[in-house]
């Protein structure tokens, strides 16, 4: 991630200077924090979110710098892609890179979404509405979230208003496309995604609906085990999100909406290095 870093520190030093440096190499100020150092801090913030002053303070700069650093590294941890298990080097970082994945391993996915209360929109402004969550009755952005069996993250998505429906964001997101192109790949999903199950018979498949009062026994017991089947299947997302939640940031969002897509993409890409190693 160093090298990124550089990279971006130097391209912006180029635009601002409008052409090629003239000072040799190593003229200029120093960085009063050095990578790793940026590096610890924003994964502070993000795990505890310890605020930007008080990091500030432990390191003896201004409370800007900080801030300046947290996003250039956040923005970095969001653009890495999630782990693959058994697979050094490789990076998912679409939902076409997961599908295929998928396919070629033989991998049954899952996927869910998930809402972060957010803060209310100013009043007066339009589009207040819709982020007005009509499930949990607060200002919310919504995740959708793919994992595997393991309940490993392999992929989110960039996050919508908490109203939207969850098979209009995983539609927006391109799944219908990724369905079409990789016809083996096969998605668990809950009732929510009745829509999906609909329109793609075999491929997003849902749990089994309820029979209705007065089926007979063999009939009810054959329900509902693959009822259960299905949600023990399916459970393992879950836990990807529960992990996910784990980080304070994650629990209720209390800084500006525009920075939880990235800081979103940066904690699950962390917890899919995590989850691939060995504990």
């Amino acid at each position: 991630m160093a090298r990124p870093w550089v990279v971006g520190v130097e391209g912006r030093r180029y635009q601002t200077r409008g052409g090629a440096r003239k000072r040799a190499p190593g003229a200029g100020a120093r960085h009063q924090l050095v990578f790793v150092d940026r590096l610890v801090a924003t994964l502070i913030h993000l795990r505890h979110d310890l605020p930007h002053a008080v990091l500030a303070l432990l390191y003896g700069v201004d409370r800007s710098t900080v801030t300046r650093a947290v996003g250039e590294v956040r923005q970095l941890l969001a653009g890495r892609g999630f782990a693959v298990a058994d697979r050094p080097g490789v990076r998912l970082r679409t939902m076409d890179d997961v599908f295929a994945y998928a396919q070629t391993e033989g991998v049954r996915l899952r996927m869910d979404a998930t809402e972060i209360q957010v803060r209310r929109p100013t009043a007066g402004r339009g589009g207040r509405r819709a982020f007005v969550s009509g499930k949990k009755k607060q200002n919310t952005m919504k995740a959708t979230v793919i994992a595997d069996h393991q309940g490993r993250t392999l992929w989110t998505d960039a996050l919508r208003p908490g109203r939207m429906h969850d098979a209009t964001a995983a539609r927006l997101a391109g799944i219908g496309r990724c369905f079409d192109a990789f016809d083996r790949v096969q998605v668990l999903l809950d009732d929510g995604y009745l829509g999906l199950s609909r329109d793609h018979r075999g491929k997003a498949l849902t749990q089994p609906r309820e029979l209705r009062p007065g089926a007979t026994l063999p009939f009810l017991e054959h329900n509902e085990r693959q009822r259960h089947e299905h949600s023990s299947q399916r459970i393992t997302v879950e836990h990807a999100l529960a992990d996910h939640k784990r980080w304070k940031q994650l629990q209720r969002w209390t800084h500006r909406r525009d920075r939880l897509p990235d800081t979103y993409q940066a904690i699950a890409t962390l917890v899919s290095d995590r989850s691939i190693t060995p504990r």
